[in-house]
């Protein structure tokens, strides 16, 4: 079963829900899929076993072999690629790494070469297996790395459970292709309400399963509490405010580990999950 955890906001307790779900179920895959702002392994605290270089295809135009005939920059939904009179611009960082101006060009003069962009890295802490990828400073598209984290999964994974990043942007659609169920972490507080809509208008358009974690209840009101009330959404876990879990959190203690009579219910919380996975309601 792979498990995406969202959230609409960042801070809202996410990567806290997804690491101490992975720790209750003991045998897990936990998957950092935030490239941008990686954090899952200062709660997890992983072995780091291996480490890779993640790249990206780039265009290299042979301008002696070029023409300037602008098939390239024309075939380029991207517009990464510039031709002047005599020379060819590209950008690098606007390129997708697609491969269509090698396809179309001519002449034959665009060959390609490997872009860093980030790294994999894969370990584990006691039977829970983790993967995560961080990207370069300074790179913009996030998506790519993304699918590389996610090719590394093996596909008889019992339980994969996907961190994703904040908000409704291209990294978390990234993030949640291919998952069961998405479980969705929001504040109780107005702001973190608001948030919280987009994230479910989205689920919803796609028709995609999910559940609600409620974090820091009683610290905001409860607009989001009836909001699932009245649309039939299942609330399938409420987290209290504490400022002890906060302290905790700081320290890079799990929440399962800083209180650990609540295991159990992320243990009741991944029942609920597979029971969706076997046609139930939550």
């Amino acid at each position: 079963m792979r498990i995406t955890v969202a959230s609409g906001k960042g801070g809202a307790g996410k990567t806290s829900v997804a690491v101490s779900l992975a720790l209750a179920a003991g045998e897990a895959l936990y998957v950092d899929c935030d490239v941008e702002e990686p954090n899952g392994a200062l709660l997890l605290h992983p072995h780091v076993e291996w480490e890779e270089e993640a790249t990206l295809p780039y265009p290299v135009v042979d301008e002696g072999r070029c023409n300037f005939c602008k098939a390239c920059s024309e075939a380029c939904q991207f517009h990464a690629i510039m031709v002047l009179p005599h020379k060819v611009l590209v950008f690098d960082k606007m390129c997708h790494g697609c491969g269509t101006c090698t396809f179309v060009c001519p002449q034959g003069a665009i060959s390609e070469t490997a872009r860093s962009i980030g790294v994999i890295q894969g370990g584990k802490r006691d039977e829970v297996s983790y993967l995560a990828g961080r990207l370069n400073v300074g790179e913009p598209m996030a998506p790519p790395l993304i699918r590389q984290v996610k090719a590394h999964i093996p596909q008889d994974a019992p339980l994969v459970i996907l961190d994703a990043p904040p908000g409704v942007s291209c990294p978390f659609v990234e993030t949640l292709r291919g998952s069961d169920f998405c479980l969705v972490v929001a504040e109780s507080t107005p702001f973190g309400y608001q948030d919280y809509l987009l994230v479910e208008e989205y689920l919803m358009e796609l028709s995609v399963p999910f559940g609600v974690v409620e974090n820091k209840a009683g610290l905001g009101d409860d607009r989001l509490r009836v909001h699932l009330r009245d649309k039939g959404i299942p609330l399938l876990f409420s987290l209290p405010y504490n400022q002890e879990w906060a302290r905790a959190y700081s320290l890079g203690i799990p929440l399962v580990e800083a209180e650990p009579t609540i295991c159990e219910g992320f243990l009741e919380l991944l029942g609920a999950l597979e029971a969706t996975r076997n046609g139930r309601r939550p």
